[in-house]
């Protein structure tokens, strides 16, 4: 993030536009809506802005750019035709301390004016730090079509009550409930649809109503394999209304930048020989959390029931009373996999898959996977990085065939996504490659064969 997302407050505070013309115009008219009291400054206006004049909204100064036009002013905006006046004022306003925007300039500006959605009292803004202007108007395209056009009506009948549901329910947790209501049921749904008065009934009863304690609820939450876009709608959901989301290290910080930014972010991941947490530790705190009230996520990499202990921690929860959901993620295999291009099954080449641990106990586990393997199955394990020679060899003494294709998938999905490829024998120097602290897994069967290669140091097909 280059710049700080804010909203300027300019209710009849001087705010100076330079230039006459087509752009001028265009910020003029954002300005008169934020009720500032706007100067524009060039010899020559355009209609519109002669209008505004006319009509008593804006002062004009007939003259080109000097310094003593930025006395007393809160911010500055440079629209004129001529560059050189748009760089004198600059080079003035940070000589001056005030704040200044030059159109299409951001190297320029101190502040950026963004594509913006209105509905009433909502104002959202897009930015793009000045790289792509026609993105942001698709963007803005985008984000019209979902809100609905009554949303500013809803926040408005909000505003009304604010007060008073603060002097009735004074406790924040349990008023932050209320509003969940008010914005998840009934009440939204009448306001959103024109009922206002209706809306206003319904809210009025919810208030007047007993107010139940605020109850707490935990939800274990799927992050996916690591595209913070391949998230589901339902996960970017509970985690943008989470009070406080426990998270494991495989959670990577492009998803964790998706959560709402007051939540408490707590680490508790388990990597092999990294335990900040301990499991029973983990289940106290989500239960002590929920307890206090609190909206908590337990967000893990992948699938929270695909080696997440999601059915452990399910179970504890719902033992000690705590409601609770699940929200499935795209697991690892399925994600990588896609990812770098190999089709878990396929008609000629696979008709199956299975999904292991790489934790081998004994050699039953290898047995196992050998007649999958053998009977065309791929098989893809997680966390095997480390055991690389350990299932080579044992597969082998199972009767693979030292030439079954594997494929080993770095850091899947994500920006830095590696992968490489080669037959069983050469397992354990294909593993050698990929010595980063980045989640590995192990695809083996002869849709590994299908894995588009991608660099790494001194990287040659095994």
């Amino acid at each position: 993030m280059q710049t700080f997302p804010s909203f300027l407050v300019l209710k009849d505070r001087p705010v100076l536009v330079l230039g006459g013309g087509e752009n001028a115009a265009r910020k003029i008219r954002l300005l008169r809506k934020a009720g500032a009291s706007v100067t524009v400054a060039a010899p020559n206006i355009n209609d519109e802005i002669a209008d505004h004049v006319a009509a008593g909204h804006v002062r004009h100064r007939a003259t080109s750019f000097s310094p003593a036009l930025l006395d007393g002013v809160r911010i500055a905006i440079g629209a004129a035709e001529d560059e050189t006046e748009n760089l004198a004022l600059a080079d003035a306003a940070r000589t001056r301390g005030v704040f200044v925007n030059v159109v299409d300039r951001a190297e320029l500006s101190d502040f950026l004016v963004p594509a913006i959605i209105e509905r009433g009292d909502i104002t959202i803004g897009i930015a793009s730090n000045g790289t792509a202007p026609l993105l942001l108007g698709r963007i803005r395209a985008q984000i019209e079509a979902l809100l609905p056009s009554r949303l500013g009506e809803l926040a408005a009948l909000a505003g009304d009550f604010r007060n008073s549901v603060a002097r009735v329910i004074r406790e924040p947790r349990q008023r932050k409930r209320f509003w969940e209501r008010v914005f998840d049921g009934p009440v939204a749904q009448k306001a959103l649809a024109g009922d206002l008065s209706g809306a206003r009934s319904t809210l009025l009863a919810q208030l007047n109503a007993p107010q139940a304690d605020a109850a707490g609820s935990v939800a274990l939450v799927g992050a996916g394999p690591g595209d913070p876009d391949l998230l589901t709608l339902k996960a970017q959901q509970v985690i943008s209304q989470a009070d406080a989301v426990l998270y494991d290290d495989l959670v990577p910080p492009a998803v964790l930048d998706r959560v709402r930014r007051d939540a408490e972010r707590i680490a508790v991941g388990k990597r092999k020989g990294r335990h900040r947490l301990s499991q029973t530790q983990i289940n106290a705190l989500m239960a002590e959390l929920a307890g206090q009230g609190k909206h908590v996520v337990r967000l893990k990499a992948g699938d929270p029931f695909i080696f997440g202990r999601g059915g452990e921690e399910l179970e504890y929860l719902q033992a000690h009373g705590i409601a609770v959901q699940v929200v499935p993620g795209i697991t690892a295999a399925l994600g990588c996999a896609a990812a770098a291009g190999i089709p878990l099954t396929h008609r000629d080449l696979s008709h199956g898959v299975t999904l292991v641990s790489g934790h081998l106990k004994d050699g039953e586990d290898a047995i196992q996977w050998a007649e999958r393997a053998r009977a065309g199955e791929t098989v893809v394990v997680y966390m095997g990085l480390s055991r690389a020679a350990d299932i080579r060899d044992r597969l082998l003494q199972a009767g693979v065939s030292p030439t079954l294709p594997v494929a080993l998938i770095e850091n899947g999905t994500r920006p830095e996504q590696r992968v490489s490829a080669g037959m069983l024998y050469a397992l354990p120097a294909l593993a050698a490659r990929h010595a980063g602290d980045g989640p590995v897994l192990l695809v083996i069967g002869k849709v590994a064969a299908t894995a588009r290669i991608s660099a790494l140091p001194q990287q040659r097909r095994a």
